[in-house]
């Protein structure tokens, strides 16, 4: 086979231009963490990678080469190869890759060739890609504390409306967003997490795009490091942290509603089955128990089954306020309390989600 067949790294162009990818690693590769923009179409799928894999343990690369062509004879191959070629016909600035650029995308890229269309692939796959990504972010975190790029956090009590402030602006890193959490105890969707991997490659591609346009503030909501399942790395929440805070107040009683749209009326139309929210509100009050205390949690607890009760009988979810008042009152509350004390970067800015957004555009 040819070692001709074009290659590139220019990993910062791919990212930059959002180049659809064709991804030729087996789906459990895949679902461990992908390039974004990237599609699975394996070239050979898991039992067959398993077993490519133990022949070549134990009887070397040019038998796991041979079996890898017998389970992937022409028969099936063909709808995979035409699964490749109808993705570039879609996608023409597609291009293709495996694990580390080698064999799997040089034999994929061959065989595309063969059915007369051309694809670049990655040099060195997505190994080489993953650790351009990561050395990103530590060249980003070291951007943002030595000021080359300005950090700005934006704080508020929790249901204060942060995330939409956020993207009032076109030079936000929504840490949520991209982890696919509310970033908070009940903040979980029905749907799971990206994978850490993933979190962190999304996170990579935002950050390089705004480095790219020479943005000189970046906005990130105060976020612990940890957002449901994902984390950020030690330097870059770091990094995040160093910023200057700006404070957004809220009324309660907005707080409160924007609480019952997004952790109930918004959060059970992510499921099909509501006994299923009701599982996973109760399982939250069970782990902040002991912060709420004996007497706390029995009425928290009470409140929000009444609350459930009554909206089953009416349709009515207008008593889970009730809850709702006392999460924001003996939990919420003083925890942000306690995290303003203990990351007291200076309050350059304070005020309602109207007069916060306007500084922010101006800056």
């Amino acid at each position: 086979m040819s070692n001709e067949l074009p290659t590139t790294d220019d990993f910062r162009s791919i990212l930059l231009n959002q180049t659809p990818l064709i991804d030729v690693r087996a789906p459990t590769e895949f679902s461990k963490g992908a390039i974004p923009n990237a599609l699975n179409l394996p070239l050979m799928q898991d039992d067959e990678r398993q077993q490519v894999g133990l022949c070549y343990k134990e009887q070397g690369q040019q038998k796991a080469i041979e079996l890898g062509h017998q389970l992937v004879n022409e028969t099936v191959r063909a709808p995979r190869i035409q699964a490749w070629c109808e993705f570039k016909r879609q996608h023409p600035q597609a291009l293709i890759y495996c694990f580390r650029g080698g064999l799997r995308s040089r034999i994929s890229q061959q065989w595309m060739m063969q059915a007369g269309f051309e694809i670049i692939r990655i040099k060195g796959g997505y190994k080489a890609f993953r650790h351009y990504l990561m050395q990103s972010l530590d060249e980003m975190a070291v951007k943002l504390q030595s000021g080359q790029r300005k950090p700005w956090v934006l704080a508020g009590r929790t249901g204060s409306g942060k995330t939409q402030v956020l993207n009032s602006v076109d030079f936000e890193v929504d840490l949520e967003g991209l982890a696919q959490h509310r970033g908070s105890t009940f903040g979980r969707h029905a749907w799971s997490q990206p994978s850490q991997i993933d979190f962190e490659n999304q996170l990579a591609y935002r950050m390089i795009e705004l480095d790219a346009q020479s943005q000189p503030n970046w906005l990130f909501e105060d976020e612990a490091r940890n957002i449901g399942s994902v984390h950020l790395n030690q330097s870059l929440y770091a990094a995040i942290k160093s910023g200057d805070r700006i404070l957004l107040d809220t009324p309660f009683e907005q707080r409160r509603q924007n609480i019952l749209t997004e952790y109930v009326l918004e959060a059970q139309t992510e499921y099909v089955d509501l006994a299923a929210w009701v599982d996973y509100m109760q399982s939250r009050f069970e782990r902040i128990a002991k912060r709420l205390g004996g007497v706390g949690y029995a009425r928290v607890r009470q409140s929000f089954d009444q609350a459930w009760l009554w909206q089953q009988r009416t349709g009515d979810p207008i008593k889970h306020l009730d809850w709702i008042d006392q999460l924001l009152t003996d939990y919420y509350d003083p925890m942000y309390d306690y995290q303003l004390k203990r990351y007291p970067q200076p309050i350059v800015m304070q005020g309602h989600a109207a007069d916060v957004t306007t500084f922010l555009q101006n800056l």
